[in-house]
């Protein structure tokens, strides 16, 4: 009996389409691209309409010997790689080096590993979209003469081993300015003043009185907030507030309804699973690839878990919205679930795929239910997807919202009314607050609200006391995974597949580290930034590289040529690659310090080095006399914090054993080192050194105690 052949691009993805397609049909797996450009050259003929040399990768002879004897008595050959871009590109290039273009092939796509989708797939077979296919060759061919040509300027003018790339590059400029930003900011100090006031007399219906804190606005009559710029601004509007009565003046209470968040796309997956989990996108792509190819799940065989998780859209399939209502109502009740499937139209920037969102592809397959069968990354994700698709479908929160403003006067007013204002909320019903709530980048004020006591106007309020808080107006915070990855999606820098890949090569080329958490360029990133700003100023700018994004995009619509698109690109950059093989400068890099070498007394210089063992950047001090002076040693990073034990040392952050830790400063005579990163605030229990426990969490080193971590330390760690 002859078989079909199908071709996959994973073993995976190949076991779990085996098992649905059944004896029929043979499924093998390519293990992705079969041929690419040449390594060892440009291959790309510019003066030959930019014609690409391609290869067959020398790792994948074997594999396509192995599928073109497969298919030497197969009546068909099926392409069932991915359903965008460059799974068209993966299934065309496969045809070419397998010679099949004589052969009966067809071109099946589908967005969940399900027997349904793959089903239905076999039933409408197309070819292979050209259009598709030439628009990623354009980004290919585009992104080779890019980093071929710019990687070896920079070797050549700076150091051996870098590397540039079309969208690399721009996103290390966003990270460089906005690093910029901050070392050019200065703070400005402000003062905020607080009463801690309750309401006057016993509250209805028994019960103590719950006291509440209210802000100073301004002063009744006069425009504008208060501005309190110094300590001594502080201290005379305290002077005129002593002996003040405050009075409550307006109470205003409205109905506040927060809509769900829509499923998940490959952009909001990579933030969310970075800001919940501490997934860099990386991981996040290689968990959610598992996750659509199929796992086992017992008896039952390999499961697609998920659908695609490469897509701009948030559009859901009418069936799993209904399938998701169906499971609120049984689960939760009809008070949760909405008369009709709520549907989401949103699509980023230049989105190009016409894929579903990515979301669970059975809703009553529950985290739960496939526990026993999943690693923890892969059931932490899964949750992560299954929770966001359901809340998706389900009805509004609502919560009651209350806003008091007050007066407060006193005999050292001057006649002055004083202006406070206190706002509470109350979640009245949790809707579907019930199973999911999406996280922030930065914590807002407005989810730290109270609720407060029942105030009527013209009620007299008890003040227990007014204090004065200096603070500092603060600079736009460095960019985490997250923030990094929406910035890229908003300027339209790149598509759901270049995420990723683009966040990992500006670490591995050690352009940046991350500290806390966040992006932080090196010398290094700088340097290359300012080079490459000044002579490439088109790549470098973000409006160019987004408009190149909709050029590809017009080219998969085929409503542009890909040649005319490449010609119009290369003839600049050619130019420009000209002037500055002529005209860039060498540049050394060495990022100054403050240290001088212990053995030669020279300067010492930071200089950035990724470890074996970690494979993570890390900087290091090397005298400036290397090599005939090789004196270096270890950044030395100050908490502020004093050892827990001698009381003489302070702690200061240290790298060993393939992972950061924290010590004391006079070790070896003291020994303490603790693995989380130490607080600031002492335990409130036993008053001994606290450091962070995951998330948001503090626990001491001293006693049991564990609680979040006090207002005011920040709480971001390093992944």
């Amino acid at each position: 009996m002859t078989k079909d052949l199908v071709v996959v691009e994973s073993p995976a993805k190949a076991r779990t389409m085996g098992r649905i397609l059944g004896a029929a049909y043979e499924v093998k797996a390519s293990l992705g691209h079969v041929r690419d450009l040449p390594e060892d050259q440009l291959g790309v003929q510019v003066d030959d309409g930019f014609s690409p040399s391609y290869v067959v990768l020398k790792e994948k002879r074997k594999v396509l010997q192995e599928l073109k004897a497969a298919s030497r008595q197969a009546p068909t050959v099926y392409l069932a790689t991915d359903p965008d871009r460059e799974g068209e590109a993966i299934s065309w290039h496969l045809v070419q080096a397998a010679g099949w273009q004589r052969r009966p092939t067809r071109r099946v796509v589908f967005h969940q590993i399900t027997e349904d989708a793959i089903l239905e797939a076999f039933r409408h077979p197309r070819e292979i979209d050209m259009k598709l296919v030439n628009a990623q060759q354009a980004r290919r061919i585009l992104d080779r003469l890019v980093g071929y040509q710019l990687s070896p300027l920079l070797w050549r003018k700076v150091q051996r081993g870098l590397s540039a790339g079309r969208v690399q590059s721009v996103a290390l400029r966003l990270v460089v300015d906005r690093e910029r930003e901050i070392e050019a900011f200065v703070a400005r100090e402000y003062w905020v003043i607080q009463a801690t006031l309750e309401p006057l007399g016993v509250p209805t219906g028994g019960g103590s009185v719950q006291p509440f804190v209210a802000t100073l606005q301004g002063i009744r009559g006069e425009r504008g907030k208060l501005d309190l710029p110094t300590g001594e601004a502080a201290r005379q509007v305290l002077a005129a507030l002593e002996g003040a009565a405050y009075r409550v003046e307006e109470v205003v209470r409205k109905e506040v309804r927060s809509r769900p968040a829509p499923p998940f796309i490959t952009s909001t997956l990579q933030q969310e699973a970075w800001r919940k989990l501490r997934f860099p996108a990386k991981k996040t792509m290689a968990v959610a690839q598992q996750l659509y190819e199929g796992l086992v799940l017992g008896a039952g065989g390999s499961v697609g878990l998920i659908t695609y998780m490469r897509t701009d859209s948030t559009h859901v399939a009418p069936s799993a919205a209904r399938e998701a209502l169906e499971y609120i109502r049984a689960t939760f009740g009809e008070a949760y679930a909405p008369r009709t499937p709520r549907t989401y139209t949103r699509k980023v920037k230049g989105a190009q795929e016409a894929h579903e969102a990515i979301r669970p592809t059975a809703v009553p397959r529950t985290p739960e239910a496939v526990r026993p069968y999943l690693a923890t990354d892969q059931l932490q994700l899964y949750t992560l997807v299954w929770k966001r698709m359901v809340a998706s479908q389900m009805t509004d929160a609502v919560s009651d919202a209350t806003r008091v403003d007050m007066d407060a006067t006193g005999p050292q007013a001057q006649g002055r009314r004083y202006w406070f204002r206190a706002t509470g909320a109350v979640l009245r019903f949790p809707g579907f607050r019930a199973v999911y709530r999406e996280d922030r980048d930065e914590p807002s004020e407005d989810e730290q609200q109270r609720p407060l006591p029942e105030l009527s106007p013209g009620q007299d309020l008890r003040c227990l006391g007014v204090d004065a808080d200096q603070r500092f107006t603060q600079p736009l915070p460095r960019y985490t995974e997250a923030t990094l990855i929406r910035a890229l999606e908003e300027q339209g820098i790149g598509r759901p597949s270049t995420y990723a890949p683009t966040l990992s090569v500006i670490l591995e080329r050690s352009y940046v580290i991350k500290e806390q958490g966040r992006f932080k360029p090196t010398q290094l990133g700088k340097v290359v930034t300012d080079l490459l700003t000044a002579h490439f100023p088109r790549i470098m700018d973000v409006g160019f590289t987004a408009t190149m994004e909709e050029h590809l995009d017009e080219i998969a619509r085929g409503e542009e040529e890909w040649v005319p698109v490449l010609r119009d690109f290369y003839g600049p950059f050619q130019e420009a690659l000209g002037v500055a093989l002529t005209h860039m400068p060498r540049v050394k890099v060495e990022e100054p310090s403050d240290e001088v070498c212990d053995l030669c007394s020279r300067p010492m210089v930071v200089k950035t080095y990724r470890s074996k063992r970690g494979g993570r950047v890390r900087q290091f001090l090397s005298c400036t006399g290397f090599p005939q002076c090789r004196g270096a040693k270890p950044i030395i990073k100050r908490t502020g914090i004093a050892c827990p034990t001698c009381h003489t040392g302070g702690l200061v952050e240290r790298w060993g054993r393939g992972r950061t830790f924290y010590g004391c400063s006079n070790y070896p005579e003291c020994k303490f080192a603790v693995g989380q990163r130490p607080l600031r605030e002492a335990c409130p229990q036993c008053g001994g050194l606290l450091v962070a426990a995951g998330r948001g969490g503090a626990r001491c080193v001293a006693c049991r105690y564990r609680g979040a971590v006090p207002q005011g330390e920040p709480a971001e760690v390093e992944a």
